[in-house]
């Protein structure tokens, strides 16, 4: 499925920049050999991934308790050897690995970007600005000697050279160590519709069939599986040396319900092609209506996954007044593509709009609990994940 001429999602820009905005086909196929859902076109990751990225985990208190909780549960479950080391792939701002130095562990993160690794270095957080490949694994286990696990969240799926990673953290793993991973899980997507979680940084959408085809072609396999309520549903996957650690039940469970859910079959995404395409003509419907009593729109969420809910759907800034965002980098700024303005928080608590269009979704209990003041003042919210309807 082709989802038109897409920009950068993450490339908040100025009307000067307006000009040599970047554009690209964003399509997306499934293979029915293998199981994977990925993009065609991929863009170079040097164009998303610098010293101006736009987004900083630490903005949300609910991932911040998420990824304490993850590196609690790695480790109580997987650090039982001296002097552990941990490495994490895209580690950001440090959001997780500074649970791992406080806790005194050996500890290395990767991070590309280098703005957010500067913020990660100036916690004290042990990180080089680089991206991981297997030649850097081989410097790193030179430097730091085998890791006992090797982390990732919402990174494997950006990384087109995938194959390249594996192998690295292969060579990169003690005999009993793990890779543990969470990313958006394609089962969600397919079941809610979740259309907005296909950009450019996202060059791959897993489900445990294409997660075991991949990293068994390196020698390894998947022992355990966690289904996860963040960024709208993802999949946490442990992997380690096969046949060194026992699979628990869990993966025999996903692996049926993917059977269920028809994964594998061509038709089930002949069918979400159906489902985005009516998604995006309810919620232009919708925003039309609005506009024609008279209601003001502003979007609540400069998120990546808004660039391709706008530009797909074709929303103009007639049509939403602005996107109320809290990240200063992204404040001022307008949106790709639509050229929606960003403005500051501020702006929408001054003078709250009749409705938000809640680019934001998968955070939507957190905001909805701290926005009570708009709800009660009679504002309302225009969802369009897993059914476009206007909520309040």
């Amino acid at each position: 499925m082709s989802f038109g001429r897409m920009p950068i999602a993450n490339g908040f820009l100025s009307p000067a920049e307006f000009g040599e905005e970047y554009f690209y086909d964003l399509s997306v196929a499934f293979c029915s050999d293998c199981g994977m859902v990925q993009l065609i076109e991929q863009v170079a990751p040097e164009k998303m991934f610098h010293e101006n990225y736009a987004f900083f985990s630490s903005t949300s208190t609910r991932m911040a308790t998420h990824f304490k909780e993850m590196a609690d549960g790695v480790m109580n479950e997987y650090l039982g050897s001296v002097d552990p080391f941990v490495v994490e792939i895209g580690s950001n701002d440090g959001i997780m690995l500074q649970h791992f130095r406080q806790a005194g562990h050996r500890h290395l993160g990767i991070e590309p970007s280098l703005n957010v690794a500067q913020v990660a270095m100036e916690k004290g957080v042990q990180t080089i600005c680089r991206f991981f490949d297997e030649e850097l694994a081989s410097e790193i286990l030179a430097e730091h000697g085998p890791a006992d696990a090797f982390l990732g969240a919402n990174v494997m799926c950006h990384i087109p050279d995938i194959h390249s990673v594996i192998a690295g953290v292969k060579l990169l793993l003690k005999p009993q160590g793990v890779l543990i991973f969470e990313d958006p899980y394609l089962g969600d997507i397919v079941e809610k519709t979740s259309y907005d979680q296909i950009y450019d940084e996202h060059v791959f959408y897993f489900s445990l069939k294409s997660i075991s085809h991949l990293v068994e072609q390196h020698g390894l396999e998947v022992i355990d599986v966690r289904s996860l309520g963040v960024h709208g549903g993802s999949m946490r996957y442990v992997i380690g040396h096969k046949g060194a650690r026992v699979a628990s039940e869990s993966v025999a469970a996903l692996r049926a319900t993917e059977e269920r859910l028809g994964l594998h079959r061509p038709e089930t995404y002949a069918q979400l092609r159906s489902n985005i395409e009516r998604s995006r003509d309810e919620l232009m419907e919708q925003l039309r209506q609005l506009k024609a009593q008279g209601k003001r729109v502003v979007g609540y969420g400069a998120t990546s996954k808004s660039t391709t809910v706008t530009n797909y759907c074709g929303i103009t800034p007639d049509l939403v007044e602005f996107i109320s965002d809290t990240t200063p980098i992204k404040q001022g700024k307008f949106s790709p593509g639509a050229h929606i303005p960003v403005r500051h928080y501020q702006e929408f608590e001054a003078d709250y709009p009749d409705v938000a269009l809640l680019f934001a979704w998968n955070h939507a209990a957190e905001i909805m609990a701290k926005e009570e003041s708009f709800q009660g003042a009679g504002g309302r919210w225009l969802v369009y994940t897993p059914r476009v309807e206007v909520l309040g």
